[in-house]
């Protein structure tokens, strides 16, 4: 049978682009489509967009530092509507650099929703496209619970186009990595900001200590943490016409009651999978509701794959990008391989920032024997004359057989920029010798990490319980 592509792709994000242009490298007839914009979430309203805004929100902080250092800074003032319009477009920006990319790789896009048909046919745009490999690629989307008056609250989607002036309070609902990054853009452009988690601390998943230290740290700039603690109905205030409009009342479980001006939910994303036709096409899904994977990223169908974040591996843009390379390579360019998820370097970036690579400790306690655990935690140069409370707080975790550093995990300014470096190390299977070996460079935070060299006393062996 002829068909219309080689590849079809549904989803323009980061792993399908990437996957598409690798193919049609390799000589493949490709088409693509997307129902909001070419770049994806990463591009168009996630990594992107957020790290200009976390940009923005730091100025605040270098205005107040900066007095003793002598200047002298007038009464500051920041535009909402500047930096958002100006982030709009960047993205704009982008998107066009994306679109360039796909027509520069001979890759048809069509604009609109993809769903399957069959095994082998794709309806978009009220088009029907048929193609012997079909990738999916259609990301995650933020999720709200359907409590009373779900429908007041925003996701970070909407986060990025909010009017001006910024709600004087906003309450953000979890406590994962949106949720504290938001909290600090949103602080340091001015807002009051409480974060509300059901748990004991933010960042749960992350190093123990780690998150402890983000945790303290958050609350310490003035960012309200409200631990323990779930909303059960959001009540709007109701005008004389019937309008509903802010204050919002968050009531909680036991008959607690704050106001907020505006709700953010960041609770989790799911993934895309509602409405694209995977059950005609015997395309079967996981118990997280993700389409279901092997190692080569084929799905139950024989010729559909999927990457990114619509599986239930790691929710990363450069992990998309990295299954979607490794898929194009095995199956237009004669070059099988598998993606590699070990040892994937991450970054939040709340503020403080904070950066990891390889196993945490209770990981590392849990599948490994006997450790080395090393740490490190000082007020940062630049802070010292400026008299600001924000410390580094840096940890090496080291398998004490092999000597192998299997974790570097470091909470501090340029958190990211350090451990994207030291990633390199890890993923190569640096030995604790090795980092003590390099000559630091001297004055910086990173100089630390290669001047380690006390570990922490282990923790005593559990006695048995007594029969």
């Amino acid at each position: 049978m002829a068909y219309d592509y080689d590849l079809f792709v549904i989803g323009a994000g980061s792993g399908g682009v990437r996957a598409s242009r690798i193919a049609a490298g390799y000589g493949a007839r490709v088409g693509i489509c997307e129902d909001y914009r070419v770049g994806g979430t990463c591009v168009i309203r996630g990594c992107v967009p957020k790290k200009l805004l976390v940009y923005g929100s730091k100025y605040a902080h270098e205005f107040e530092d900066s007095a003793a250092y002598g200047w002298t800074v007038g009464e500051p003032a920041h535009s909402w509507a500047t930096l958002r319009d100006n982030v709009s477009k960047e993205v704009d920006r982008l998107n066009g650099v994306y679109i360039r990319l796909l027509e520069g790789s001979d890759v048809r896009i069509h604009m609109g929703r993809g769903r399957l048909m069959d095994r082998h046919t794709i309806e978009v745009g009220g088009e029907s496209v048929t193609a012997d490999k079909i990738l999916i690629a259609t990301g995650g989307r933020p999720e709200v619970p359907p409590i009373p008056g779900h429908e007041f609250a925003i996701t970070s989607n909407e986060a990025f186009h909010l009017p001006d002036p910024l709600p004087r309070r906003i309450t953000i609902v979890g406590g994962g990595y949106i949720a504290v990054e938001f909290a600090g853009i949103f602080h340091g452009l001015g807002c009051e900001v409480d974060i509300v988690i059901r748990r004991d601390r933010v960042l749960r998943g992350f190093d123990e200590e780690c998150r402890t230290f983000v945790h303290d740290a958050l609350k310490a700039s003035g960012i309200r943490i409200r631990s323990e603690t779930e909303i059960q109905r959001i009540q709007a205030t109701v005008d004389e016409k019937g309008g509903r409009h802010p204050p919002y009342k968050l009531h909680t479980p036991l008959g607690g009651v704050f106001e907020t001006d505006l709700v953010m939910y960041a609770t989790g994303r799911v993934p895309n999978t509602h409405g694209i036709g995977l059950e005609k096409a015997g395309v079967q899904l996981d118990k997280a509701g993700a389409v279901a994977v092997d190692e080569w990223s084929k799905t139950t169908a024989d010729n559909i794959w999927a990457v990114g974040d619509v599986t239930d591996r790691i929710a990363l843009t450069p992990v998309a990008l990295m299954e979607g390379h490794c898929f194009a390579d095995t199956e237009f360019g004669n070059k099988p391989r598998k993606a590699d998820h070990r040892n994937v370097p991450s970054a939040v970036f709340c503020q403080p920032e904070m950066a990891n690579v390889g196993l945490t400790e209770e990981e590392a306690r849990r599948t490994l024997g006997e450790l080395r655990v090393y740490s490190s935690a000082f007020t940062p140069m630049k802070h010292t004359l400026a008299g600001r409370r924000q410390r580094t707080f840096m940890k090496l975790i080291v398998e004490a057989a092999t000597d192998r550093v299997v974790g570097c995990h470091m909470v501090g300014d340029d958190a990211a920029e350090l451990i994207q470096g030291l990633a390199v190390a890890v993923k190569a299977g640096a030995t604790k010798a090795q980092f003590d070996a390099t000559v630091g460079i001297h004055p910086t935070a990173g100089e630390e990490f290669v001047t380690m060299r006390t570990p922490r006393p282990e923790p005593a062996p559990r006695k048995a319980a007594a029969e």
